[in-house]
């Protein structure tokens, strides 16, 4: 039995690495080395819940740390963290979080107050050096 949870911790472990790809059971049951339908029962007797679940738990929690920090539009997280679709992904975090990811963003401050420096600085840092106009030699040097 060492042996099972020991594959069933590499799935998890697959999970949590990559759960922003397109993962299904079939993917991590393979990494376990059981069929699916087995993956699925001796999973859920570990850990408490399906597979699905938990992969799906991982998504929302990362989406939830991108909407405390960071202003990236709504959609883009749902489809950064492996979502396929905006409708299911705003179900599923009212279901965990008990609100809308746009309510749950509104409850944190804005992303801006991790920029510890002037907005213009940062701007003027960001910006490309112009590298087309020849620079004057300096002295001693050709």
């Amino acid at each position: 039995m060492v042996a099972a949870a020991r594959h069933l911790l590499r799935a998890k472990d697959l999970a949590d690495a990559r759960f922003a790809e397109p993962l299904t059971v079939t993917d991590l049951a393979r990494v376990a080395g059981l069929s699916p339908a087995h993956f699925s029962r001796e999973f859920q007797r570990s850990f408490g819940e399906s597979p699905h679940r938990y992969l799906l738990t991982r998504r929302l929690e990362r989406a939830a740390a991108l909407l405390r920090n960071t202003d990236r539009p709504v959609t883009d997280i749902c489809f950064s963290v492996g979502l396929t679709s905006v409708g299911s992904f705003t179900t599923s975090f009212g279901r965990i979080h008990g609100m809308s990811p746009a309510a749950y963003r509104a409850m944190f401050p804005s992303a801006e107050r991790h920029i510890r420096i002037p907005g213009c600085v940062a701007l003027a840092y960001a910006r490309p050096q112009n590298r087309t106009f020849r620079e004057a030699p300096r002295r001693g040097r050709p």
